[in-house]
């Protein structure tokens, strides 16, 4: 009894900026890039998305013909807070204490009015526990986002979250996961297809 996540990254922003909840666009001009990635997602799989639009319309781009399931709110990148749409050099020259800790010991550290990497590994967590019993033995396509994927991933693979932070996951890209009755395995990491 497998169930198997194909996570993908949403199509780029373009951004220079820490991007979490804000709603920006994602560039999907890439049409040869979408096709491949949706070609190699199973046919039969459900198809769900954070509700952010980047994400939702990645998420129409490859669909195809696959069942869609609704948005969830619980797939969002993390809260930047006060971060949020903010330079890293900006943000470190007012509190480069602050900002290190929140990407060298990603854990407790929170933005000034967002989250913490502890906050989102278990918001996306139980996501995915419910997905995972919702729709057990079933391939699930989750088009979202870089925290939301690394989260499942440090947990898939067993790593730290410093280890997580440095796995690369370039946009439009594929990392697949697996679960079952043994536990979580990793299958790909940022796939570019």
């Amino acid at each position: 009894m497998i169930t198997r996540f194909h996570m993908v990254r949403h199509g780029p922003t373009h951004a220079k900026s820490m991007v979490g909840w804000s709603n920006l666009p994602a560039d999907l001009s890439d049409n040869a890039a979408l096709a491949r990635l949706s070609e190699a997602l199973p046919d039969d799989a459900v198809v769900i998305s954070s509700d952010l639009d980047r994400a939702v319309t990645t998420a129409d781009a490859i669909q195809g013909q696959r069942c869609r399931l609704p948005h969830a709110q619980a797939l969002r990148e993390m809260h930047f807070g006060d971060w949020e749409l903010r330079r890293w050099s900006d943000i470190d020259a007012e509190s480069p204490d602050h900002i290190r800790a929140f990407w060298e010991q990603p854990g407790d550290v929170a933005a000034p009015n967002g989250e913490s990497w502890n906050m989102l590994l278990q918001r996306v967590t139980a996501c995915f526990n419910h997905l995972a019993q919702t729709h057990a033995e079933q391939d699930i396509v989750v088009v979202g986002h870089f925290g939301q994927i690394l989260c499942q991933l440090q947990r898939a693979a067993g790593l730290t979250a410093t280890e997580a932070f440095s796995q690369k996951i370039d946009n439009l890209s594929l990392t697949q996961i697996s679960h079952a009755e043994t536990g979580w395995q990793v299958d790909a990491i940022n796939q570019i297809l």
